[in-house]
């Protein structure tokens, strides 16, 4: 079997960027697997060259520049078809697509619940409750477990999100219901920061999904 393609230090802290959004240097490393010396190392140097930028205030982070966004949109490009993997990946996506919206059902039953007919929000008082809805959690999390893996065999950057996935799941199953939707490493963050790497891996916008091109 061939090894799946190795993505550069450029690509992969863009493309984390990218999805996580405006972020601290500890966030980017928890989601990109570099220590945080090396992120930091590897932003100023971005910075440098005017694809990233920092926010010094109060609720400051590093985010892409304009530049930044076109940059990697372009080596992820480059990436695919380097890799030959644009097949693989774009198939995928195709397999994930039936996932986010049981995914999206979750998330949004596991914050809200129907008490005497009423939509409210859950309070998590009610453990058969929410241990139903981990339960649909985690029967997504076994078919999206396929679909990372199947990917990372491919592009070695999409190896992160299945262990992540599975950590948040833990954590939940565990009893800390943050890791369901809330933390900053929940199922639901991770869950959204993969889709949006497919999209732009697959070179797919939002409105184009939506739409179903």
């Amino acid at each position: 079997m061939n090894r799946p393609h190795q993505s550069t230090d450029e690509v992969i802290i863009l493309q984390t960027l990218r999805c996580i959004g405006h972020s601290g240097e500890s966030r980017v490393a928890d989601a990109s697997g570099f220590e945080q010396e090396e992120v930091v190392d590897l932003l100023d140097r971005l910075r440098d060259r005017g694809l990233t930028s920092l926010d010094d205030g109060p609720f400051g982070g590093w985010s892409l520049t304009m530049s930044g966004r076109r940059r990697v949109e372009s080596l992820v490009e480059e990436e695919l078809a380097a890799s030959g993997a644009r097949a693989d990946v774009l198939d995928a996506y195709r397999s994930f697509l039936p996932l986010n919206g049981p995914a999206m059902d979750v998330f949004h039953d596991w914050q809200m619940q129907i008490l005497a007919g009423n939509r409210v929000l859950n309070d998590h008082t009610d453990a058969v409750y929410d241990d139903e809805v981990l339960a649909r959690l985690s029967s997504i999390d076994e078919s999206a477990q396929i679909v990372t893996t199947r990917l990372s065999t491919r592009l070695s950057r999409f190896s992160r999100y299945g262990p992540r996935l599975s950590s948040a799941l833990g954590k939940a199953r565990q009893g800390d219901i943050s890791y369901v939707a809330d933390d900053l490493e929940s199922y639901h963050t991770v869950w959204f920061q993969l889709h949006e790497d497919l999209l732009v891996t697959c070179g797919i916008s939002r409105d184009e999904e939506r739409r179903g091109l």
